[in-house]
């Protein structure tokens, strides 16, 4: 080889080897997303392996975005950790279970706008990165709020106004994200998800609760993948992932959820452990390192995992009561599947239920 065909050569190699190495740090990282009420110093050495927290909640009063009571101050605790990170974005939600509102303000353009103007004030002013719609959800009244068959036209219309608002407010050179907590089957019958996409940075899938105080059974609350037991239809991390694919969001856009809380049952049927069963009342919700310290393997209860499902349970079969909970086994496995589909991330409900961290940085080191 000539000395000009091997000068060629190993230029050749090195804009291959550049342009690989460039290509790989543009591609951007799983994201771990939190959402918050509070925060606590104890929690700060979790800080690194989180990329966005979500303050939870300020709520809709007279089609304005409002913070309510203490909800300024313990934003402002969140808020203060860019200065620990600056790298964090810390947004804020609006609504959450019960919140109402919504259907009210969505219904007119004059409401659209005073939602849209206030909720980018409130960024503004309190030093945040974005805005999440958790309006649980159009078109229902399941949580007491007002609903409309309108909702499902008007929420998009709702978060068109945000976008331009957002936009508007941070000026040249910045973005405020947008994003919504959405869930599927019928709790997103009344989105137009192809519609309100192009809006939205991400979205907050919530891939959990899908055993409650309203179900007829117990269940996995938060399973990757039905089980054989589970009822035809059964909810899913996978099913709300195909719904939304299939939809046309972009993978990178879907962040699946994860619970730091389990779901308890009583009374329950003894078959196959307690799961997919009858019971006889709905108990309560019970934190990670609550579930950690009286219900793994103790106190009569024993753990067990669905392989099928990739989800976890605790099962007391003298007391017959039941538990439904994430854990760093299922979070693995939910870390696997965002790899294997190509999807955004994990977030997850909610960062006073973890004060060691151990579930955080479950997440976390499943996305490495």
């Amino acid at each position: 080889m000539s000395s000009l065909l091997r000068r060629s050569a190993i230029v050749l190699f090195t804009c291959v080897v550049f342009a690989c190495a460039f290509s790989a740090q543009a591609v951007t990282p799983y994201r771990v997303v939190g959402y918050a009420t509070e925060w606590n110093a104890q929690q700060a050495r979790t800080l690194e392996s989180i990329d966005a927290l979500i303050f939870a909640f300020a709520k809709v009063d007279g089609n304005e975005v409002v913070l309510q009571g203490d909800a300024g101050e313990r934003l402002a605790r969140l808020v203060a950790l860019k200065q620990t990170k600056p790298s964090l974005q810390v947004a804020i939600a609006v609504g959450g279970w019960g919140a109402g509102g919504f259907s009210e303000a969505a219904a007119t353009a004059a409401g659209r706008e005073a939602f849209a103007r206030s909720a980018a004030r409130l960024v503004e002013a309190h030093g945040a990165d974005g805005i999440d719609v958790d309006w649980e959800y159009p078109g229902r009244t399941d949580a007491g709020i007002a609903a409309s068959a309108a909702d499902r036209a008007n929420f998009t219309l709702l978060l068109k106004a945000l976008r331009a608002a957002l936009d508007a407010a941070a000026g040249e050179g910045r973005h405020y994200t947008l994003t919504i907590a959405a869930a599927e089957g019928p709790f997103a019958e009344g989105i137009d998800i192809a519609a309100v996409e192009p809006y939205l940075d991400w979205f907050n899938l919530m891939t959990y609760d899908f055993v409650n105080s309203m179900t007829p059974t117990t269940g996995h609350h938060a399973g990757a993948y039905p089980s054989r037991l589970a009822p035809a239809g059964a909810r899913s991390v996978d099913s709300a992932v195909r719904e939304y694919l299939a939809a046309g969001v972009p993978p990178r856009k879907l962040l699946i959820g994860a619970a730091f809380y389990g779901r308890e049952f009583g009374e329950v049927a003894p078959e196959h452990d307690g799961l997919y069963q009858r019971y006889g009342r709905y108990v309560t919700e019970h934190p990670w390192p609550r579930i950690k310290r009286d219900y793994l393997d103790r106190n009569g209860f024993v753990r067990h995992h669905d392989a099928q499902a990739q989800a976890s349970w605790s099962w007391n079969a003298k007391t017959r009561r039941f538990i439904s909970y994430d854990d760093p086994e299922s979070i693995a496995a939910k870390a696997a599947y965002v790899k294997a589909h190509g999807l955004g991330g994990i977030m997850y409900w909610e960062q006073r239920h973890d004060p060691e961290g151990e579930l955080v940085e479950a997440v976390r080191e499943g996305l490495r």
